[in-house]
């Protein structure tokens, strides 16, 4: 679970120059990758993901496209099944709703209805959640959305040095992948950002293993179990809490499909209690599946404490500030949650 051991010199990065980074190496290496988008030539992507790759790899590489979701995409899965390496670039994640037609009905089912005859190796790359004021149609996480739509394998990384390695094996791979980078921790100067995504990353190319959590850090009294910028929110608060003695477990999932099971159910064995905090939607959601996932093995876990979940409320995401920072999970609202989660064993002990 933990990072691959860095074999170089290595420098401090924002997520979206990791990001570009890495594109622009497994497009160095491999002529078959190429990427296409809006706005994803000249501009380098509206969220930094694509700087300078026009540049270096001319337009018949980097291609910018109109504004239809619908075709782009379609075109990227038809290059996939002839055997290229497209990435493209959904803008805003929100926007799958007028191309979900191609990504589940053809990107992420095409090698099944073939009979395995044809793969797609494709990277559908795509910006995610709130916390800008940007309003219900640009704020949205939506990962476990794809996660619960079999063929597609679903990536969210937390920082440089994963989102750089978890691009390169997204490249890689032979199957279909949604890779979901969240705004708020890509390092734009134009927006404020969580500063623990911008680590340092080597200039190799490194793959990271799909399917792998990572221990942010190691505690012994409960488990935060979180993604994407969530997991810099968690770091914060488990500081916080172990000023006030509280020894939390920090649990980045790296990925969701696949699913880093065992971690989950390794860290809350130890700990005995489950705080999930996540920034997509409560109901129907990750925090759920990841609840189940340890109900499911209580015969192995011992829980101290009801499992906690943090998440979004089932609303539109605010466009107001205050409204907007009340339903997305904060700092404080973590810090509370483990401490009512830590206090509910004690009265249980003095109870009995």
């Amino acid at each position: 679970m933990s990072s691959p051991t860095n074999t170089s010199a290595a420098r401090r990065m924002t997520m979206a120059q990791a990001i570009a980074e890495a594109i622009a190496q497994e497009m160095q290496q491999d002529p078959e990758v190429f990427v296409l988008g809006e706005d994803v030539g000249k501009y380098g992507g509206i969220f930094g993901a694509t700087t300078g790759l026009l540049a270096r790899f001319g337009k018949d590489r980097i291609m910018d496209t109109p504004i239809s979701e619908t075709a782009f995409i379609g075109a990227a899965i038809g290059a996939a099944a002839e055997g290229m390496r497209p990435i493209a670039e959904l803008m805003f994640v929100d926007f799958f709703g007028v191309c979900m037609d191609m990504i589940y009905n053809h990107m992420a089912k095409n090698t099944y209805m073939a009979g395995g005859n044809i793969s797609l190796p494709m990277v559908l790359m795509t910006g995610i959640g709130g916390g800008y004021n940007d309003a219900a149609q640009h704020s949205q996480c939506l990962y476990a959305t794809f996660a619960h739509l079999p063929g597609m394998k679903v990536v969210v990384p937390s920082n440089a040095y994963d989102a750089k390695g978890l691009m390169i094996q997204s490249i890689r791979d032979n199957n279909p992948v949604v890779f979901m980078f969240h705004k708020g921790i890509m390092g734009l100067p134009w927006m404020s950002y969580f500063e623990g995504s911008t680590n340092e990353v080597p200039e190799e190319a490194y793959a990271i293993p799909f399917g792998q959590a990572r221990v942010v850090r190691e505690g012994t009294d409960l488990t935060i179990v979180t993604l994407s910028q969530m997991v810099q929110k968690a770091v914060l608060a488990a500081a916080e809490l172990a000023g006030e003695g509280i020894s939390a477990e920090v649990i980045d999932l790296r990925t969701i499909v696949p699913l880093d099971r065992q971690a989950i159910l390794d860290s809350v064995r130890k700990t005995g209690r489950l705080l999930i905090a996540d920034e997509d939607y409560l109901s129907f959601g990750l925090s759920g599946e990841i609840a189940a996932i340890v109900a499911e093995n209580l015969d192995s876990v011992t829980l101290r404490a009801p499992v906690k979940r943090l998440a979004v409320p089932d609303v539109p995401i605010p466009y107001a500030r205050p409204l907007e920072q009340f339903v997305i999970p904060q700092v404080d609202g973590i810090v509370a949650a483990a401490r009512q989660l830590v206090s509910a064993n004690t009265i249980e002990r003095k109870a009995a």
